[in-house]
């Protein structure tokens, strides 16, 4: 999910993980990916991996300090990884709510508090925050 060019063209995805081969415990991961050469060069997942996994939606955004914010949109949960994989903070989203549309509804009976996609912006690129009165 959320495919994105960063600046030396290279492309941040965040991998659900449902039905990857050759792993029998499922697993998301966000991965950085050289379109050149088709490699991973860098991913983040889990120490233990089966604590992160969300089967759909999911996304990534690569900071300017180099770290990696993540949404693990099921859970609700934000959370910022070093290029080393150390999480640096997380944020669980403590409102929950059942979807108004019956059909989805019937898919998740309990009350998610998930989160679609998360950005983080600098001050300098929240025009009211450099207002002056």
């Amino acid at each position: 999910h959320a495919p994105t060019e960063l600046d030396d063209g290279r492309l941040l995805v965040f991998d659900n993980g449902v039905f990857r081969p050759g792993h029998d415990v499922p697993y998301s991961r966000v991965v950085e990916i050289d379109r050149t050469a088709g490699d991973v060069v860098w991913e983040y997942h889990d120490p233990a991996r089966e604590f992160f996994f969300a089967p759909f939606m999911g996304s990534a955004q690569r900071l300017p300090n180099g770290n990696t914010l993540v949404t693990d949109s099921p859970s609700g949960r934000l959370f910022e990884v070093t290029r080393d994989g150390y999480l640096c903070w997380e944020y669980v989203v403590p409102h929950f709510a059942g979807y108004g549309e019956s059909e989805v509804r019937g898919l998740f009976p309990s009350e998610p508090n998930a989160v679609f996609r998360a950005y983080r912006y600098t001050a300098d690129e929240i025009p009211w925050l450099g207002a002056t009165a």
